[in-house]
């Protein structure tokens, strides 16, 4: 038997503008950007990291600001919504007051598999939720950002369930048991919960029977692929045997420097990745104090720097210099 996934590695996401979605990262939500870099197959795109206080796996979610992109349109075979972990109940009292306060659209508290959740969206109708870790067992998550703007301990520290859209149920439910060895484990209506690994907020996908007429459309706005904790390489290089011995296409082993990957389509418009833990995101071209003040490149990439430079409008990610005011809000 094949060694399970541990859980969400990454989201990656489509923005139409990095600025403004630093912005909302940084000031909003309150997580850290560890690495402000170029994507790696399109040079005239940047690929913007925001994670817990050290970048920890499990941890970040990403984005692309593909030029010329339109953007995404709801339907179904799609990532529909990633989840944020925020540690207890009372935090979610207190993010319904931060998003009010900054006018961003949300939902009420709903419950879904025994879990207080709140739904909201950024100015990409981009969609989102907040997750409850309140008597959440399983996999562990981060460390919110210490010298970030939310209170700590009411901070995101993680990536929760990630929600899929399919119309055919019974057939993303054999490739996520058969191929990918995770659990079905509850049913409410018609959400489906998934686990892997040691199970819990972190480690979970939600797939939704959805009934639209029509496949969703990329584009800003919307996701671009899931990734899911792999230990090390040879934990990687397993399943991608696993999936060549089932005669499944896959990209083989892609080095991204700070993990390594394998990419796969199981299922029509949907693309998994498989990440290792490791490295990670501080390196040699920036330390713990600095991540994502600056523009890095992986060492493949470093002698096109200069090209990058021109096809990368730069803004301003320093914060080492700054003092961010814990914000509290009253009734």
């Amino acid at each position: 038997m094949i060694k399970q996934l541990k859980g969400i590695h990454h989201v990656t996401a489509i923005t139409s503008s990095a600025r403004n979605i630093y912005d909302f990262y940084t000031n909003i939500l309150g997580m850290r950007l560890v690495k402000k870099n170029v994507n790696q197959d399109d040079l005239t795109s940047f690929h913007l990291f925001f994670a817990d206080d050290a970048g920890s796996a499990g941890t970040d979610m990403t984005f692309f600001d593909f030029k010329g992109v339109g953007p995404h349109v709801e339907g179904n075979n799609d990532i529909s919504k990633t989840t944020f972990r925020i540690p207890s109940d009372e935090a979610l009292d207190y993010w319904l007051k931060r998003f009010d306060h900054y006018k961003v659209k949300r939902s009420d508290v709903i419950e879904m598999f025994g879990k207080k959740m709140v739904y909201f969206e950024d100015f990409d109708k981009q969609q989102y939720a907040l997750i409850s870790d309140e008597n959440n067992k399983g996999i562990e998550s981060g460390t919110a950002w210490k010298l970030g703007p939310v209170p700590n301990e009411f901070g995101i520290t993680g990536l929760g369930p990630v929600f899929l859209k399919v119309a055919q149920f019974d057939y993303m439910k054999a490739a996520l048991e058969e191929v990918m060895k995770m659990t079905h484990v509850s049913q409410e209506g018609k959400n489906h919960l998934f686990e892997m690994g040691t199970g819990g907020n972190g480690a979970s996908l939600i797939v939704v029977e959805d009934d639209y007429e029509y496949a969703a459309q990329q584009g800003y706005g919307g996701v671009h692929h899931v990734a899911f904790r792999a230990e090390d390489f040879t934990h990687i290089d397993a399943w991608k045997k696993h999936f060549d011995e089932l005669g499944l296409g896959n990209s083989g082993h892609v080095d991204r420097f700070y993990f390594k990957s394998v990419y796969i389509r199981l299922y029509p418009g949907i693309l998994f990745e498989l990440a290792t833990d490791g490295p990670g995101f501080i390196d040699d071209e920036e330390t713990y104090e600095i991540l994502g003040e600056k523009l890095t490149l992986p060492p493949h990439l470093r002698d096109q720097r200069a090209y990058v430079e021109t096809q990368l409008k730069d803004f301003d990610t320093v914060r080492s210099t700054k003092t961010f005011e814990k914000e509290y809000f009253v009734e």
